[in-house]
C-alpha cells in the first residue's frame, strides 16, 4: 500500500472529538455505577460471592484501561490536527 495517495483532512480527527468525549462519559459512568456496586456489597452484613467481586474489580480494571485508551486517541487527535501526515510514516 503507498501511502503518497493518502490524504487525511482536517475535519477527520476533529469528527473524532465529541466521539471520543462521549465514550469518556460512558466509561466514567459505567465505571462510578460498578464502584458503588461493589462498595455496596462489600458493606453488606450477608457474605457475598469472592468471586463475584474478582470479577467486578476484574471489570473496573478494564473500564479504567478503556478509559487510558480513549485518552490516548484524545491526544493522537490533537496531534494529528497539528500534522495530519504525522502517524503515516
Amino acid at each position: 500500500m503507498a501511502l503518497d495517495n493518502i490524504q487525511i483532512s482536517l475535519t477527520t480527527p476533529a469528527l473524532l472529538f465529541p466521539a471520543i468525549s462521549l465514550l469518556l462519559l460512558a466509561y466514567t459512568n459505567r465505571f462510578f455505577a460498578l464502584a458503588a456496586l461493589i462498595r455496596t456489597l462489600s458493606s453488606e452484613v450477608t457474605p457475598v460471592n469472592g468471586q463475584q467481586l474478582k470479577n467486578l474489580h476484574r471489570r473496573i480494571s478494564i473500564i479504567r484501561r478503556m478509559q487510558e485508551a480513549g485518552v490516548l486517541s484524545f491526544a493522537f487527535c490533537v496531534l494529528c490536527l497539528k500534522d495530519p501526515l504525522i502517524f503515516l510514516f
